[in-house]
């Protein structure tokens, strides 16, 4: 008994010396959490009271703002290194916020540079009053002082004024301890050649930002990439400026400022400088191209207010010409031209709505898209486009398509008497050019006098009667010439043509649209694909890709990247069926007498319905020399009457100019 009283007592006694134990460290931790707690309220007290303001100031100090520095954009030479468009420096003037600054004293700012401006700055640029200005320096109110959208950076320059005078440039450093915030810097702008070299082709450019805003599909470029662009760093929005953008932009730099916790400055900026972008190389000849655009301006005139003969006057509603002048055996386009032109100099800076309504029909491309007449706004819709049938142009690829589907033979006879009858009861026709009746001729002589008689009943009705699914063979020549599917230029909003064959089928039968179609009635296509077609008849069936860019440079001109010939696909035919083709391009026509070099040409004279009537296109295409061709050229003139009084004067012009400047037999192809 005692020894199990004796183990409870010690139970006992051990159990209660294990709780004051507990109890002990419990004490213990709890004293150590309180003190260790109270060091950190005294720490945070001293950090907030006794060393908060130095530590605020180290702060502030080592805080860091960065600018991006667009680029210096790469320049565009023709293929002699002639200057096309260029960068160039130019003085601007920028406004950044100072400190403690007063609104008052800003909006005074706003009204003496408004004055400044208006006595120092070039006259034939549009005056910039005290409102804009303080719009543009981004303070947060207007000049009336009503509250405005908060500036989203204190210590961003806002650029005011781009191309400054050296008389304001001079003012402005001489005064500027009155204008504060106010900075003179050198930057870069984009300058065109004042001859307008080939402008709609070149492109122009426009801000970022307004590029974000515009709709044009290939614009989604500038929406899609994630990119370091700046709203206001020009980028390009069409043409060759667009196409290599990537190419001509170069890398940003930066500006680091370093600033307090109020954005203000505090230091000295850094500056990592930018890369330059790289420089184009064009396969665009200046010469050749100022020809092709003289000769469209002074026959467009010719034609207005003092044509030669009755034929002539067929063509005094023109109001527009289109050309390309593309070499043979590479696709390298020598001369595009889209007249009237303008001056894209205009899109570098603020352009005024007046002034973008006068170019409207004078900016876009006609040799690659549909443009309206340049004519007053009450007019539009009287005129054809820039997009016509092809008309008598298209008779070689017709009787290559009656050669090769063998409903002819190249000493095919065929009575021609100045009319086709067909359909039921013969109640459609197809005459000639004034009816006029040419007897017995061959497929080459059919293309020589360019007879629609023959074309409609010997091949566009053989098709129908004789070939299965004949629209649909039709179809297939046309793509493989490049007619109908895009040239693959690149250039961006190119059109793929315009055929209606299928639509015409559809409302009446397939016998009239292949009939119609025989003599270039039944679809429209562009200058660009013309060439291209052109080329292909010159160089017996290969299809080159349009080419515009021979090298690429550095800025400081090391070789990066030489532009080689791309071919798309290549038709075969017998010789003998290309032997009656050359030998129906043969004759002469209005424009080309006394040159000395040899050509083949086609003249066409299509028809359009506009506003209700029936008007006379005028077109050619054509290449030199006739034996080693290596010249392709194609003008479209709406509304400009016979293709040999209209159009061929103008190819003869730019045949010249190339013979002349580069040389036909030169090593320029292979």
């Amino acid at each position: 008994m005692n020894s199990e009283f004796d183990e409870l007592t010690n139970y006992e006694q051990q159990e209660e010396n294990r709780k004051k134990k507990l109890s002990l460290r419990l004490n213990v931790y709890f004293f150590a959490t309180f003190l260790l707690f109270s060091v950190l309220v005294v720490r945070l007290a001293i950090l907030q009271f006794v060393e908060g303001p130095d530590l605020a100031i180290v702060e502030k100090n080592s805080l860091n703002r960065d600018i991006t520095i667009s680029p210096i954009r790469g320049n565009i030479y023709d293929r002699e290194q002639s200057p096309i468009a260029s960068t160039t420096s130019t003085q601007s003037v920028s406004y950044r916020l100072e400190p403690g600054h007063k609104q008052e004293d800003t909006i005074a700012l706003a009204y003496r540079l408004e004055t400044i401006f208006a006595e120092l700055g070039d006259p034939r640029q549009p005056p910039l009053n005290a409102e804009e200005i303080l719009l543009r320096m981004d303070v947060g109110y207007d000049i009336h002082g009503e509250e405005t959208k908060a500036p989203a950076y204190l210590y961003w320059p806002r650029r005011i004024k781009s191309n400054l005078t050296k008389e304001e440039i001079a003012y402005l450093s001489e005064h500027r301890d009155e204008l504060p915030g106010l900075e003179v810097a050198e930057e870069s702008t984009r300058v065109y050649d004042e001859r307008r070299i080939a402008v709609q082709l070149v492109g122009y450019l426009r801000p970022y930002s307004t590029a974000m805003n515009m709709e044009a599909s290939y614009l989604n470029k500038y929406k899609e990439e994630q990119s370091d662009y700046l709203n206001d760093e020009y980028v390009g929005l069409d043409g060759l400026e667009f196409l290599y953008q990537d190419e001509l932009r170069g890398k940003n730099g930066s500006k680091t400022y370093p600033v307090n916790g109020t954005s203000q400055i505090v230091g000295e900026v850094q500056i990592t400088p930018p890369v330059k972008g790289n420089n184009l190389y064009l396969s665009l000849h200046n010469e050749v191209q100022l020809a092709a655009q003289r000769a469209i301006t002074e026959h467009i005139k010719m034609l207005n207010t003092n044509p030669l003969n009755r034929t002539y006057a067929r063509g005094s509603n023109a109001r527009s010409g289109y050309a390309v002048a593309m070499e043979v055996n590479t696709g390298k386009v020598v001369a595009m031209a889209s007249m009237p032109d303008y001056d894209p100099n205009v899109w570098m800076g603020t352009i005024l709505e007046n002034k973008l309504k006068e170019i409207q029909y004078q900016y876009t491309n006609g040799t690659i898209r549909e443009r309206y007449a340049d004519v007053p706004e009450d007019q539009i819709g009287r005129h054809p486009t820039s997009l016509v049938p092809l008309g008598s142009t298209i008779k070689p690829l017709t009787v290559l398509v009656g050669l090769n589907e063998q409903l002819i033979t190249p000493t095919t006879r065929y009575y021609d008497e100045g009319i086709y009858y067909y359909g039921r009861d013969n109640n459609a026709r197809v005459p000639n050019s004034d009816r006029k009746a040419f007897g017995w001729i061959t497929p080459a002589r059919a293309i020589e006098v360019s007879s629609n008689t023959f074309m409609a009943e010997m091949v566009g009705n053989q098709l129908y009667t004789k070939v299965p699914n004949p629209l649909d063979v039709w179809h297939s020549y046309m793509v493989r010439f490049g007619l109908g599917v895009s040239t693959e230029s690149g250039l961006p909003g190119e059109l793929s043509g315009d055929y209606f064959y299928y639509d015409t089928a559809e409302r009446l039968q397939a016998q009239f649209p292949l009939i119609n179609g025989s003599f270039g009635q039944e679809a429209r296509y562009t200058t660009l694909q013309l060439a291209q077609y052109a080329a292909m008849l010159a160089n017996e069936g290969k299809r080159y890709k349009p080419l515009f860019v021979d090298r690429i440079t550095t800025y400081e001109g090391e070789l990066i990247k030489e532009i080689e010939p791309e071919l798309l696909n290549e038709e075969t035919f017998p010789d003998a069926y290309w032997k009656v083709l050359r030998d129906g391009m043969k004759s002469q026509v209005g424009g080309f007498e006394g040159v000395t070099y040899s050509f083949n040409r086609k003249t066409g004279t299509s028809e359009s319905q506009v506003a209700g009537k029936t008007v006379e296109n005028a077109i050619f295409i054509g290449y030199a020399p006739a034996e080693n061709p290596q010249l392709a050229v194609a003008v479209v003139v709406p509304e400009g009457g016979f293709g040999a009084y209209g159009a061929a004067p103008i190819a003869r012009h730019i045949f010249d100019a190339y013979d002349q400047y580069i040389g036909f037999g030169s090593e320029s192809t292979p």
